[in-house]
């Protein structure tokens, strides 16, 4: 067995860095260049790095995933494969190009890194890079390489173990994410545009980092140089312990500075659940919610320098309904903890198991409230954006959220039944028809709706048939509004 690890004195690390860096900037490079003590202090720093990359880069990986797409006339190029998962969501935006008009079948590659995290072969990854694969290569250091198997993914935090058949492999350890502070030393290790074992250096720019590319985020945002082809790969400490795994950098065409990782401490957690049952269940309140801003503080009559998450819908059903929770109501600490940012509750949240008992302090008309909640299972991501609507439908328009007493309170639909249009796309034809935001849809098809799971379902018929009618209540008038389906 080896165990990779790197130990050193951390306060005296600390130390040399510092004083390097004062010296750097204190100090003309002529002079700098004259000075023995400066330039010892220097390679000293280079010799900590050195030592670092040496003892961790072998149980870096280069990965190759594999996949053949099918491809028709109503098929769009804009897949992940043949592309690293950056230009994909960061990329030149290009409009999207409709395939040839005859299907084909066309094989594509995504070449990514990953590290190994046991002996007997359990390696780390992005979900994006193996989604889908028919088969990944894995090549160790050493140039041997192996077709590996995934053991498990988690889409909704982009994590993938995958594992080959072997022993007695080099390993990295890992850290503590949480304790990792903005300003700390990082090196990271990958294969960006195919550059086998490539070790860059830079600090910990910022923590808590959301972007927009999974459902579950707290990225570490960082300034070594990742590219293309860094996907997967580890994120060290001066420790030569695994604090992140790289993930995804800003810019359209490589590095310029910002790029972001997966907290290890993440990782961890659907590691653990994959290698025993092989799927990752997290915890779920059931709402959605937004930051408190100065100007929601205000109209929700709270002070100005209130921090919390606001409900803005609870799901029908979910532990948050069944425990009380309102629109309106603003989450100011969840197990014993202040809540400040959203993105870092629903993390906090979606790292607890299923059936977890929480307790959850709102702000509710200005006074505390105290609830006791046992955590539902969140359910798949295409599920849950059919329960909470929270994307705009592509072939509507516009979004809607069910009902609550709240909402008919303010809208003045008391006593109604339907679901409430929360977004509307400018130009859309829902726009055209006159469908506005807040406006009652109570019928799809002459067939009544109660929430936006009937909703849904309704559409979907209605999607068969090329055509939508909905009855609408709007200023106590009802309106017929006709969407046709391309």
């Amino acid at each position: 067995m080896q165990i990779i690890s790197y130990k050193e004195n951390k306060n005296y690390s600390h130390l040399l860095v510092i004083s390097t860096l004062l010296l750097l900037f204190a100090t003309p490079f002529c002079a700098l260049a004259a000075d023995p003590d400066s330039i010892a202090a220097l390679r000293q720093m280079g010799k900590a790095f050195s030592s670092i990359a040496e003892k961790a880069s072998p149980a870096v990986v280069g990965l190759k995933a594999e996949k053949t797409v099918s491809q028709d006339s109503q098929a769009y190029r804009n897949s992940p494969f043949g592309d690293d998962f950056y230009e994909y969501f960061f990329g030149p935006r290009f409009p999207r190009q409709r395939a040839p008009q005859r299907r084909y079948r066309q094989p594509q590659t995504a070449m990514g890194s990953g590290f190994i995290i046991s002996p007997d072969g359990d390696i780390l990854t992005n979900n994006h890079m193996v989604e889908g694969a028919e088969k990944v290569i894995v090549e160790l250091a050493d140039g041997r390489k192996f077709t590996a198997e995934i053991t498990g993914t988690d889409p909704g935090s982009d994590i993938a173990v995958i594992k080959i058949d072997a022993d007695n492999l080099p390993y990295l350890e890992f850290a503590d994410s949480d304790t990792l502070e903005v300003g700390e030393w990082v090196l990271a290790i990958g294969n960006p545009l195919g550059f086998s074992h490539t070790v860059t250096a830079g600090i910990v720019s910022a923590k808590g980092r959301s972007i927009g590319l999974a459902d579950i985020e707290n990225f570490i945002q960082t300034d070594a140089a990742i590219n293309r082809g860094n996907s997967g790969g580890p994120l060290l400490n001066l420790e030569g312990k695994v604090v992140g795994m790289n993930t995804a950098i800003y810019g359209a065409t490589g590095n310029i500075g910002i790029g972001f990782a997966i907290p290890i401490n993440m990782a961890k957690h659907a590691y653990k659940q994959i290698r025993e049952g092989g799927a990752v269940e997290r915890g779920f309140l059931g709402i959605e919610f937004k930051d408190i801003t100065p100007e929601l503080a205000a109209a929700l009559d709270l002070e100005k320098d209130t921090k919390g998450a606001l409900i803005s819908n609870v799901i029908e059903g979910s532990a948050a309904e069944k425990a009380g929770l309102k629109y309106y109501d603003v989450i100011v600490e969840f197990e014993g903890q202040p809540v400040e940012k959203s993105n870092e509750f629903l993390n906090r949240v979606a790292m607890l198991s299923p059936d977890t008992k929480v307790e959850v302090v709102v702000l509710r008309d200005g006074k505390r409230k105290t609830f006791t909640i046992k955590l539902g299972k969140r359910p798949p991501e295409a599920e849950l954006r059919g329960k909470l609507s929270a994307e705009t439908i592509d072939e509507l328009g516009f979004s809607v959220v069910n009902l609550t007493e709240e909402l008919a309170q303010q809208l003045g639909y008391e006593g109604e039944s339907g679901v409430v249009v929360r977004e509307v796309e400018t130009g859309s034809q829902a726009a055209q028809a006159g469908i506005i935001p807040g406006v009652l849809i109570k019928e799809v098809n002459r067939r009544q709706v109660h929430n936006t799971k009937e909703f849904n379902e309704e559409i979907k018929k209605a999607q068969k048939k090329g055509r939508a009618l909905l009855l609408i209540r709007q200023d106590n008038s009802a309106i017929l509004a006709l969407i046709i389906f391309d």
